[in-house]
């Protein structure tokens, strides 16, 4: 049983099912020493893949999600390259930081923080540039925006350009379109409902190309020492690094969890936490951000609360016991964010969530 009074309801790192703490606990393996660690890896990648609902290579790296965003600028971009960075929010403004820390060229396509993408500037940014990727973000998990990726995949399949999406607090809890993906990114601390310390990727055969042919200037940040995945399976001896053992038991647990509720039900479950949060929000006269709800994530909701977030989130912790996030950047203080993703997505801690909420500003 959970020991915990606090109930965690950030938007990662999420509450943990007591079978996800009890996988951790397991006596580790050692990959270099053990061959019967081959059958389980290989085991957890098409769990993963699952998950993904994909054919492409799945890959799990030692690192917080944020590696799983360098790793795939260092891995994919070589000095000069274009990129194209189309940003919404403080993730997609991020990777502008990635692509020149590696010696690109990045393009940033901004548009303002509570508004989706037109296609028609895109369109003609890849007619006029030679970009060899383009990076978007699908959650902005700091205002609680979800972007609608098909139709700006569309325009850069049929350009030619490799596409990086960061789907960290989407993976798992809203269907992605992975297959129409050369990099999607997650993490196992948002909808997987797992410990920080894992990055989950997807990669295509086209992008396993650029990766191959892009010289490489790093090692922990490189996908290509992960290239040969059946190797990795045979022979657990192959992986690059020794991996977070117990952490991989944690997210076989998270994965038999989805898989076994069914993706379609685990999405549905995401929907109506969503819905019941902004009812309850806009009760208490609170507006979601972004307001239109084709914007907003069934992941994670963000509330207006001017200037005053900061306080909120500390009383709601202090005298409810409760555990919300603020926001980041020039967000900071003025959303109160409330993440209903992965264990999370459930009704009965939504509404203790918006309970505290509700007594903190009415009282």
């Amino acid at each position: 049983m959970d020991d915990r009074n606090t109930l965690l309801m950030t938007p990662g790192p999420t509450e943990l099912p007591d079978s996800v703490r009890d996988a951790m606990s397991r006596p580790i393996q050692n990959p270099d020493m053990e061959p019967e660690f081959a059958d389980y890896y290989r085991s957890l990648l098409e769990k993963l893949a699952d998950v993904y609902q994909t054919d492409d290579d799945v890959l799990i790296l030692g690192g917080e999600g944020i590696l799983g965003l360098e790793a795939s600028i260092a891995s994919l971009i070589e000095s000069g390259g274009e990129v194209l960075c189309l940003a919404n929010g403080l993730y997609g403004e991020g990777f502008v930081d990635f692509v020149e820390v590696h010696g690109g060229n990045p393009t940033t396509h901004s548009i303002p923080f509570n508004e989706g993408f037109d296609v028609e500037p895109i369109k003609d940014l890849v007619e006029t540039t030679d970009f060899a990727a383009a990076t978007i973000v699908h959650c902005e998990t700091p205002t609680g925006l979800l972007n609608d990726l098909d139709a700006v995949l569309s325009v850069l399949n049929d350009a030619g350009i490799l596409t990086i999406v960061d789907a960290v607090s989407s993976l798992g809890g809203t269907p992605v379109p992975v297959d129409a993906i050369d990099v999607c990114l997650g993490a196992s601390q948002k909808c997987f409902s797992s410990p920080p310390g894992l990055t989950t990727i997807s990669i295509s055969d086209d992008a396993w190309a650029k990766i191959e042919s892009t010289p490489q200037n790093t090692f922990y940040t490189s996908l290509a020492p992960w290239h040969d995945i059946e190797p990795i399976e045979e022979d657990p001896t192959a992986l690059p690094y020794t991996h977070l053992i117990s952490n991989l038991y944690a997210l076989e647990a998270s994965l038999d969890r989805l898989l076994e509720a069914g993706l379609d039900a685990v999405y549905e479950r995401h929907v109506e936490a969503a819905k019941y949060c902004r009812e309850r929000g806009r009760k208490l006269e609170l507006d979601p951000y972004p307001a239109s709800s084709a914007l907003s994530s069934p992941t994670v909701t963000a509330f207006q609360v001017d200037g005053n977030a900061e306080a909120i989130q500390q009383e709601m912790n202090e005298e409810h016991d409760v555990v919300v996030a603020t926001s980041l950047g020039d967000f900071a203080d003025d959303l109160i964010r409330i993440g209903h993703m992965g264990y999370n997505a459930d009704i009965e801690r939504v509404k203790q969530t918006m309970s505290a909420l509700e007594a903190v500003l009415t009282a």
